[in-house]
């Protein structure tokens, strides 16, 4: 991997962790919650639902869709070497396509579906 492609995988890898590092703490407590019967406001079908449809939402959606897969897709490639697989350049092209396809489908699908009309 050249020089210049390893920054830009460094950048994704390293926002996608702290991202992930920031909100799957949180999201766990929130489902704790609905799981234990309670349920916020906030996390209602209709408000959530809201949210997701807005263009803010889908925003975020994506962000944290594709961050989390750029971060996993290294520590994939970490993993493989880890346990003795020595292909690196198929193992990163393997597991970087495997995100690029994730980033892009969630971009389709944020931008594809439609909220129903009310």
């Amino acid at each position: 991997m050249s020089i210049a492609n390893k920054a830009f995988v460094w950048l994704l890898f390293a926002a996608g962790g702290t991202l992930t590092a920031l909100l799957f703490p949180v999201l766990i407590a929130l489902f704790l919650l609905v799981a234990a019967g309670v349920v916020p406001s906030g996390l209602e079908y209709e408000a959530m639902h809201g949210f997701a449809s807005s263009i803010i939402g889908r925003t975020a959606l994506f962000v944290v869709v594709s961050l989390s897969a750029w971060h996993a897709a290294h520590r994939m490639r970490i993993l493989a070497h880890d346990l003795g697989i020595r292909a690196d350049r198929a193992v990163a092209w393997t597991v970087y396509s495997l995100a690029a396809i994730a980033t892009v489908t969630a971009a389709v699908l944020l931008a594809v579906t439609r909220s129903p009309v009310s």
